[in-house]
């Protein structure tokens, strides 16, 4: 149990680093992420809505007070996720990095799971 909880907290936090440092170029408007968007005629608006989406969905995948709202925040960061690669092999860039970073969020709800089974 103890190897699982520590797979799982691994596994949650980075992605939640991975997802909070990403809302802040968002949020931010990074130049390098608008020239991104602009090159694979993504409109622009989605920057800001992706941002703050990206930001709740980190700190929900955190928060101990409701498992609904992680559940939403899992499901989201795998439906963006499945995007991004899907974006990525479409425009012909490298799909690498949302792909391990999908195989993660895979990893930390699978141990999620685990943990609340046991505990159930």
């Amino acid at each position: 149990m103890k190897r699982d909880n520590i797979i799982y907290w691994v596994t949650t936090g980075l992605i939640a680093l991975l997802f909070l440092f990403s809302s802040v170029l968002y949020l931010t408007k990074s130049p390098e992420l608008i020239q991104n968007f602009k090159q694979i005629d993504i409109p622009l608006y989605f920057i800001s809505m992706l941002g703050v989406f990206k930001l709740l969905g980190a700190l929900a995948i955190l928060n101990p007070w409701s498992e609904k709202l992680k559940e939403w925040a899992y499901a989201g960061f795998g439906f963006t996720l499945i995007g991004a690669v899907w974006v990525h092999l479409a425009t012909g860039t490298s799909f690498l990095m949302p792909l391990v970073i999908l195989g993660i969020l895979g990893v930390s709800y699978f141990f999620k799971q685990k943990l609340q089974s046991k505990v159930a």
